[in-house]
């Protein structure tokens, strides 16, 4: 299936992008999110990350659709 991954702060400093299309296997954003972190680098783990799916947060397990948007929302800091 395809999806459109979003990608903010550390996040998109370390892939390099905001976001990108994939086409994955991955059934849940946790199977998707251990493909991509290990193709860009990424240094945090899920139990440092929220997940949301079509601009709703879901867990981890959440089942992913064709055309799903997905984002990996990293801890931010701010002033």
């Amino acid at each position: 299936m395809n999806v459109r991954l979003l990608y903010f702060a550390s996040l998109a400093d370390q892939a390099g992008c905001s976001g990108e299309s994939v086409e994955t296997d991955a059934g849940d954003p946790a199977t998707l999110y251990a493909e991509v972190r290990q193709r860009h680098g990424f240094s945090l783990g899920t139990d440092r990350l929220r997940v949301a799916v079509n601009g709703q947060f879901v867990d981890w397990y959440h089942t992913l659709s064709e055309g799903d948007e997905i984002v990996f929302l990293p801890p931010v800091s701010g002033g």
